[in-house]
């Protein structure tokens, strides 16, 4: 969970010998908890969400949209809504937030499709909804790449 603390990522990696380097450094930093190493593409984009849910004693489900990577523990600017979420819930939620424009496509950034942003926090309250063993989930960052969303990093809490 707090791979990046442990120093248990390595990034941009462009050839076999950096991915060697990477992983011989990762494989000694590991202190037996950990016995897998994933190796995935570097997704680069402009736009970095978070999207997640939390399955609150009093409120059940809630969903959680912000700006993603480092900004969400930096800036904490994020919404909330109890699932389920239709597509005004999932619309005010992304305006809510205080970054929303960079989603409007300033700077030369693609705009992002709604649509697919406003389908993806309907469908993670969907399953917070039908899933009640998942305590919570965190999608950060959601990356927009293009207009594509990618889920580059994610985890699932499930209730003990």
């Amino acid at each position: 969970m707090h791979k990046t603390e442990k120093k248990l990522i390595g990034i941009d990696i462009r050839n076999e010998e950096e991915a060697l380097t990477a992983f011989k450094k990762i494989s000694s930093r590991m202190n037996g908890t950990e016995n897998t190493i994933i190796v995935q593409e570097m997704v680069k984009g402009k736009q970095e969400l978070v999207v997640g849910l939390i399955n609150d004693p009093h409120f059940g489900p809630c969903v959680m949209f912000g700006l993603g990577g480092i900004f969400a523990e930096i800036l904490k600017d994020v919404s909330f809504r109890v699932a389920p979420l239709d597509p005004c819930d999932a619309l005010e939620m992304i305006n809510e937030i205080k970054g929303s424009k960079i989603l409007s496509g300033i700077r030369g950034m693609e705009a992002v499709d709604m649509n697919i942003l406003t389908d993806i926090l309907i469908t993670i309250g969907r399953i917070g909804m039908e899933n009640e063993n998942i305590k919570e989930i965190d999608i950060n960052p959601l990356i927009i790449s293009g207009n594509k969303p990618v889920a580059v990093d994610a985890l699932v809490v499930l209730k003990a």
